[in-house]
């Protein structure tokens, strides 16, 4: 089966098209981008499978990060991924951002526990740990810094290294410093490597895991009050 993942959660428009045979890609495409993701996506996903042979026809599955991440971001990949799943009547599995940035930790090195921080600006952060083999050690919640860190302590058994990783790794492995816990950020990409989101993607069950945005914090937007509107109408 062949399975078409899609990332437009954080800072990067990506694509790639993976076979559960070898779990290997066969095509991908990945663009950094801060803004845009709505106009870059859909051309990408058309360049991405116009290099599998038999196409859309080909899929069996479409895996997308659900979030944590941009609102706008978020929708664009929802959208594409619950479209396509539609037109191709095949299944769509929401991806954790947070879990697809801690998979190539988990599955490369196997360094203990890995924690994953994403910055969501004034000192606070998306943050989730895991175990070694994968298993939830702090699920996924918005801290600040400091809280973050409290989790990693409340659940140390052993004195293993953490491995931090993300946009906000460095801002969790100060506090957690400060706390004495033995901790590492690494240099890891700040964006989910599309290739894990797909692996994750044909691990996961549809039933379980759908196409459902995962949105830890309000949106930064408001609506106007119902007096400015009325002010404004003529």
């Amino acid at each position: 089966m062949k399975i078409l993942a899609i990332d437009t959660a954080l800072q990067a428009v990506s694509a790639c098209v993976v076979d559960d045979e070898d779990l290997d890609f066969e095509t991908r495409e990945t663009i950094a981008m801060e803004r845009g993701h709505a106009e870059a996506l859909l051309p990408l996903i058309d360049r991405v499978m116009a290099q599998v042979e038999g196409g859309f026809s080909e899929l069996g599955r479409v895996a997308v990060t659900v979030g944590p991440g941009s609102f706008t971001g978020l929708r664009v990949g929802l959208a594409a991924a619950r479209a396509i799943g539609l037109a191709c009547e095949i299944p769509v599995v929401g991806v954790s951002t947070l879990a697809a940035l801690a998979a190539p930790l988990i599955i490369h090195q196997n360094p203990g526990p890995v924690a994953v921080a994403i910055d969501a600006r004034h000192g606070n952060v998306y943050f989730a740990a895991f175990e070694s083999d994968g298993r939830a050690l702090v699920t996924p919640r918005i801290a600040s810094a400091r809280e973050a860190a409290e989790a990693l302590r409340q659940e140390e058994r052993r004195r293993e290294t953490t491995q931090l990783v993300g946009s906000g790794a460095a801002l969790v492995a100060i506090e957690a410093e400060k706390l004495g816990l033995a901790v590492e950020a690494t240099a890891e990409s700040f964006v989910p490597d599309i290739i894990f989101v797909a692996r994750l993607g044909l691990l996961g069950d549809p039933d379980l895991a759908p196409p459902r945005p995962l949105y830890l914090k309000a949106a930064d937007a408001r609506p106007q009050s119902g007096s400015v509107l009325a002010e404004a109408a003529p």
